[in-house]
């Protein structure tokens, strides 16, 4: 599909601190993009150069062919926005705000009862429409501040932790709205809870330090992981040192390492040179020396302990072994 977001060179610096520092990135329509990063890391910042709430220091946003800062009104007019912490004013009422935003966005007659009818229904608030916005729960107000987001239809959105403050149905439910807008829509999306960028997103970016450091599949991403492919063996204690042994000689394996298992046993950790499949060869070689051993598997990694090492370099601890793939 087209593209609907793109940003060359996009930068923005506050004093002597630069907090978005030369990104370049683009989205198609139909795409679900997880951007993700740490705390500080320029998440924010960036969404909001694109939608016009910050003027980069140098570089462009695009969308739909649109400068955003050329043509402000014409570029907020393609988007849906939803800020960080859901700003709403607190003495409306969820009915009395969406027919203001409704005015914002110039929707008359049939076109605004529809919008507003949709909306409500998307994001499940028909039972709150009345109450005083600030007296709503945490979840609700997110809720309402994501039916103005998608009240007038646009093509893009961009969605600062849509899912925050929700509890696991609802988050469910707005994955799956998500998922069912993104078919004619381009959304970014951050958050900080990796597992929704592999339920929900067909692809990721992980920025640290305001400089742009992956851009992949979650599934590619996953396969940068050093326990890629990894293998687990149940072995006898006395044995362990010697299978060990005969596992290094494989051209395949980068590095066999040896753990506490369950039931006096130990764990062998085989890991794989280049990310391939080494389950295989591991089993031929513990039959081929007749080595006893239990419980073969194989871990795909966890985009967890991806994201800590590009965000954070090399890690010394096992934290990875337990994370699941």
């Amino acid at each position: 599909m087209s593209e609907r977001i793109a940003l060359s060179n996009l930068t923005k610096r506050f004093g002597p601190l630069t907090a978005v520092d030369g990104i370049d990135m683009s989205v198609t329509g139909g795409e679900v993009l997880g951007f993700l990063g740490p705390n500080g890391a320029g998440k924010s910042t960036t969404m909001k150069m694109i939608t016009g709430f910050l003027t980069p220091t140098s570089g462009t946003a695009h969308v739909d062919g649109i400068d955003v800062v050329a043509n402000p009104v014409e570029a907020k007019k393609q988007i849906g926005y939803l800020p960080e912490g859901a700003p709403c004013y607190g003495d409306m009422t969820p009915i009395s705000f969406l027919n203001f935003i409704a005015d914002i966005r110039q929707l008359k007659g049939a076109e605004r009862t529809s919008a507003i009818d949709i909306a409500i229904d998307r994001v499940d608030i028909s039972g709150v429409l009345d109450q005083p916005i600030e007296t709503l729960s945490k979840g609700f107000k997110r809720r309402v501040g994501l039916a103005q987001a998608i009240l007038h239809n646009p093509p893009i959105l961009i969605l600062d932790e849509p899912t925050d403050g929700l509890d696991p149905n609802q988050k469910h439910q707005v994955r799956t709205l998500i998922q069912e807008m993104a078919s004619d829509k381009a959304v970014i999306i951050s958050t900080h809870i990796l597992e929704e960028v592999e339920a929900v997103c067909s692809r990721a970016v992980i920025i640290a330090r305001g400089k742009m450091l992956a851009d992949g599949t979650p599934a590619e991403l996953v396969q940068r992981s050093k326990l890629h492919n990894a293998v687990y063996v149940d072995v006898a204690p006395d044995a362990a040192d010697a299978i060990a042994s005969d596992i290094r000689t494989l051209e395949t394996v980068n590095e066999v390492s040896v753990t506490a298992g369950e039931a006096g046993r130990q764990k062998l950790r085989v890991t794989s040179k280049s990310g391939q499949s080494i389950a295989i060869d591991v089993a031929a070689i513990l039959k081929e020396k007749g080595h006893a051993a239990s419980d073969l598997t194989t871990q795909q990694g966890a985009l967890d302990a991806v994201f800590r090492e590009i965000t954070q370099g090399p890690q010394t601890t096992n934290e990875g072994e337990v994370a699941h793939g």
